[in-house]
């Protein structure tokens, strides 16, 4: 995931957020909970933060490479 987090937020509370919300998202969806969530946990404690400066150019080309190889290696799974 490649973001870019304006100066006013930190990096622990845009994780916090991405983290807390996405874990929600896939609980209702997937697991048919409305609420009470509390005392689960779905994302690990940890995370890792890196910049980017010069390189933002090749770190998105390999992103979005990463995207299709995942496409075709899930492809290659139907057969």
């Amino acid at each position: 995931m490649l973001i870019s987090i304006p100066p006013k937020y930190s990096v622990a509370q845009v994780v916090g957020f991405i983290k807390g919300k996405s874990a929600i998202h896939i609980a209702r969806t997937y697991l048919g909970r409305r609420k009470n969530f509390t005392g689960q946990n779905f994302w690990a404690r940890g995370y890792y933060v890196t910049t980017v400066g010069r390189d933002e150019a090749t770190i998105r080309a390999y992103i979005q490479h990463q995207e299709k190889e995942d496409e075709r290696l899930s492809q290659m799974d139907l057969w």
